[in-house]
């Protein structure tokens, strides 16, 4: 007979055990199972260990900067290996913190692979398991482009494996973690050559946004290759060359890393006993509770191809367990206005729409503010980033749609505008705001 549970959990990242903790906190019966460490993709291969090298990179620019203040600091030498070794027992620290959280609320953590035997009996391992609810919550993995030599390159995943840094790379991709990781290796030294399909990075972005970054990561020394389609990486002697569709040839690079997007993780699972539809990329569908084409299975986070975002993920697990367990009839996630940041460098914030996207919606009921100006921090440095803001309004009333900003703490200003803007903020709201000066966020507030 299976063990029966009210509740079982297909996954151990951010929105499984968000899920699986706050149904436990109901008093439901939980399982979760998850054959990797704890934490999923954002703990062991994403955001957490990427904000760790995000900050090594950025003392690395406060040290050249340090100069213009009166500080006379030599820099050593970077010992990547010490900083790898320090940032995985972090990690590992995390992983058990998570595996005590589900012991201390009784959730039975099964280290195993899944799959469904139906909708409602899981087999994990050597144990079936059923329950009347089933979250599939498996996240997804980097992708590897079906090129010549792609096996020689890495990925994101392997980016967090590195023992030394590189003295040269070349980054293949465009979106947020290209960028992000193009930014830590050229801070901390290595030579960047970031290979792009397009004409821009960011391109699902505001322009300004895109157009900012990409200046700035040239002023920083960063090769920007673009309208190059990757055909094959070929192995000479101990360094790659990468060709083109194009007939290039680039390189030589000491590595190559592939960030040219993810796919969903669930291959394993048999979903189709479940009755679990999916698109053609493999994503699952799910309605706006959640909710699959299976009666009583739920699919939550990366695995559902929806904004991509380890707080989403948490927020639509949290909020799918307070609607099953906690007697909140009707709760889910909306999914409007999402702020997100990338930890470029400079980092970028953004929430809303972009101009484009509002033109398209709106038409000419938009209107957009902008301010560009080089931050206080930068006024002794030999090194002057510009900071670039942008907000889109809509209506005679100008409510913001879209809030955008890059430059120096744009990561930690976004969040109370974030907030701002789902209350339905308008332009009149901000103004009539009392700055805090000097700051790089008053530009928000007086803006004209």
């Amino acid at each position: 007979m299976p063990s029966q549970f009210d509740l079982i959990v297909i996954g151990g990242g951010s929105g499984g055990l968000a899920c699986a903790q706050r149904a436990a906190d109901h008093g439901a019966t939980v399982a979760l199972i998850e054959p990797k460490p704890l934490g999923g993709t954002c703990v062991n291969v994403g955001c957490v260990p990427k904000k760790v090298m995000f900050y090594a990179a950025s003392l690395a620019e406060h040290l050249r900067d340090a100069y213009g203040y009166g500080f006379r600091v030599t820099a050593e030498g970077h010992d990547w290996r010490a900083l790898k070794l320090a940032r995985d027992a972090y990690i590992r620290r995390l992983n058990d913190i998570y595996a005590a959280n589900l012991e201390r609320r009784k959730v039975r953590h099964l280290p195993a692979t899944a799959r469904f035997a139906d909708a409602h009996t899981i087999v994990a391992g050597e144990e079936v398991l059923a329950a009347p609810h089933v979250v599939v919550a498996t996240g997804g993995r980097p992708v590897i482009p079906g090129v010549s030599g792609a096996e020689l390159g890495i990925t994101s995943d392997g980016f967090f494996e590195l023992e030394r840094r590189p003295q040269t790379i070349a980054i293949v991709g465009s979106g947020y973690v290209a960028v992000e990781l193009a930014g830590i290796f050229a801070a901390l030294g290595t030579r960047v050559t970031l290979v792009i399909r397009h004409d821009r990075v960011l391109r699902s972005f505001e322009a300004m946004l895109s157009a900012a970054l990409m200046k700035q990561m040239r002023e920083q020394g960063l090769e920007i290759v673009d309208h190059a389609v990757p055909t094959a990486v070929r192995l000479v002697g101990d360094h790659h060359e990468l060709s083109t569709a194009d007939e290039r040839v680039l390189g030589p690079f000491e590595c190559v890393l592939w960030a040219v997007g993810r796919e969903p993780a669930v291959e394993w699972l048999d979903l189709a006993r479940a009755g679990v539809r999916q698109y053609d990329d493999g994503f699952i569908i799910a309605n706006r509770f959640q909710e699959t084409s299976a009666a009583g299975v739920y699919a939550i986070g990366d695995v559902t191809g929806q904004a991509a975002l380890t707080p989403v993920a948490i927020a639509a697990g949290r909020r799918l367990a307070d609607r099953l367990f906690g007697g909140q009839v009707g709760r889910y996630l909306d999914y409007d206005m999402i702020p997100t940041v990338i930890f470029s460098h400079p980092p970028i914030g953004t929430v809303g729409l972009s101009e484009a996207e509002a033109r398209d919606i709106h038409g000419d009921a938009v209107r957009c503010y902008g301010a560009g100006f080089v931050p206080m921090y930068h006024a002794l440095t030999e090194h002057r980033r510009r900071a670039e803001m942008k907000l889109v309004t809509v209506g005679p009333e100008e409510r913001i749609v879209g809030l955008h900003v890059i430059g120096e703490g744009a990561d930690e200003m976004l969040q109370g505008f974030a907030v701002a803007l789902k209350m339905g903020a308008t332009k009149r709201d901000l103004d009539d705001t009392v700055a805090i000066h000097p700051t790089s966020a008053e530009e928000f507030v007086t803006m004209r």
